[in-house]
């Protein structure tokens, strides 16, 4: 019998005016926004609308910001196509998008979910901020070739594989100096190498103490037993108990994203139709590098599916 899950965007996926329409359309969704501003203290759905961009893209406002619009698209699934969301089978999410997917499953209230990720936006972009640093996405070489390149590139400061995303799209992490010398290596060895507009190396040690930051906030967090099954980015696996849990999202904030291998692991459950819920279509553009076959529906602010 096939299987349904949901996936969530993370970083990168934002934009300006996202989630403008859901509010217009969906009073669930608005909610949402409302109460994300008391929790947060400022209007969170005047800096989604109206921007400005910079400001959007920032760790510290685009981790709560795609959170929230998420689940605001989560809103108009459930009100349009309430029997894909109750029939859900699993869920993940990229990065930032696995604190979606584990409030979508239960194991979060959106409340404790939101601090979390305000307090996650502030600690990386502390962390960001001590050590210039960027990520570079490596396009047309496989895992070995990144790797080398990595090797290779490290005499120029840390640097390792911080996302497996997919088939021919693998993003490395680290200092400055080392990002560069990574994009020249890939670019001898036959590949394309693009800068990504972050703060940091996120998803590497360099992410430290970021994830002792991060540790604390979820000390104070109640996690619950899932409802249905969430994949986690460190290891491609599922954890239903809530320490082990809150013990795997310390640990993604230094460790690289499995991707490509999380949607494996779904596929490998019985999972034939995705939807991406939340901004932009980036989770859609890597389904097809992984599985061209794979029935996927993007559910976001721009309509479109």
């Amino acid at each position: 019998m096939s299987k349904t899950a949901l996936l969530f965007p993370g970083q990168g996926a934002q934009h300006v005016g996202m989630g403008k329409r859901l509010c217009a359309q969906y009073p669930s969704a608005k909610a949402l926004f409302d109460k994300a501003a008391e929790i947060l203290g400022y209007d969170l759905a005047q800096l989604c609308f109206e921007g400005p961009a910079e400001e959007l893209d920032s760790t510290i406002y685009s981790q709560p910001a795609l959170f929230v619009c998420s689940l605001a698209a989560l809103e108009k699934l459930r009100a349009d196509s309430a029997e894909v969301v109750l029939g859900c089978d699993m869920a993940a999410g990229l990065s930032l998008g696995e604190y979606t997917a584990l409030v979508f499953a239960g194991a979060m209230s959106f409340e404790d979910g939101l601090k979390v990720v305000q307090r996650r936006g502030q600690a990386m972009q502390a962390a960001a901020d001590a050590t210039p640093s960027g990520m570079v996405s490596i396009l047309l070489l496989d895992r070995e070739q990144v790797q080398k390149v990595c090797d290779e590139a490290s005499a120029h400061g840390p640097i390792q594989i911080a996302n497996y995303l997919c088939p021919g799209n693998i993003v490395v992490s680290g200092e400055n100096a080392a990002c560069v010398r990574a994009a020249e290596l890939a670019e001898a060895a036959g590949g394309r190498a693009v800068p990504l507009a972050v703060a940091g190396a996120f998803h590497t040690p360099i992410m430290k103490p970021a994830d002792e930051q991060l540790a604390e906030a979820l000390r104070n967090t109640e996690i619950r037993t899932p409802e249905i099954p969430v994949v986690s980015n460190v290891d491609a696996d599922i954890h239903m108990d809530p320490e082990e849990i809150r013990n795997i999202l310390i640990q993604q904030v230094l460790q690289p994203v499995r991707w490509e291998d999380s949607i494996r692991r779904m596929m490998s459950e019985g999972v034939t139709e995705f939807y991406e819920v939340g901004p932009g279509k980036v989770l859609k553009g890597l389904m097809k590098r992984i599985d061209r076959k794979a029935a996927i529906t993007t559910v976001n602010d721009s309509f479109e599916e």
